[in-house]
């Protein structure tokens, strides 16, 4: 199953809406993290840099064939050797992950699908005890550039309901502004 409005943009004009490196900082994604999970990783935008950033290994999901081809592909051009890319329906399937085997989960741009709650409880599922969520969205509002329509983008607040109503807890009780298009939430199970 696809996520709603989930088709991408060239990657030269993704990349733009993001400074990776520092939105991954402010998320709380450590060295010493020993499993990351990407749920949706589509060009690896955040799944290579986190790779860079980790002393373990990144496992990177996602529903689409081409996106996996392409992210595959820069991973053996750039020689990044702790990436694991599974082709997957992890909205329908699951993500084919040991429950408690993971540190920290990406849910990046993705919380606008049909069953957010279900996504949810796959990622509660898979982190450890004290592992990390990360989320991040657009923000509901007209001049963004990009993303779902504004109908269907939850605000910081419906995410942070969905998630702690299955056990989550919110970092620090904090919404980060990622300016100028994105919120961040983190939370622990």
């Amino acid at each position: 199953m696809k996520v709603r409005e989930s088709g991408m943009p060239e990657q030269v004009v993704w990349e733009r809406f993001f400074d990776v490196e520092d939105i991954l900082i402010k998320l709380g994604l450590q060295e010493n993290c020993c499993t990351v999970l990407d749920f949706g990783c589509g060009y690896g935008t955040f799944t290579h840099v986190a790779a860079r950033m980790i002393s373990g290994k990144v496992i990177a999901l996602d529903i689409d064939e081409n996106m996996l081809d392409w992210a595959e592909r820069y991973t053996q051009q750039h020689h990044i050797d702790n990436i694991e890319f599974s082709h997957i329906d992890f909205i329908t399937d699951g993500s084919g992950l040991a429950g408690n085997s993971v540190d920290f989960a990406m849910l990046f741009n993705i919380l606008h699908l049909e069953n957010p709650i279900a996504l949810l409880q796959e990622a509660y599922r898979n982190l450890s005890l004290g592992g990390k969520l990360s989320v991040i969205h657009w923000n509901v509002d007209p001049d963004t550039p990009r993303g779902p329509p504004l109908h269907m983008r939850p605000s910081p607040e419906q995410c942070i309901l969905w998630a702690t109503s299955i056990g989550f807890t919110l970092v620090n009780n904090e919404i980060i502004d990622l300016a100028p298009y994105h919120f961040g939430l983190v939370f622990e199970k």
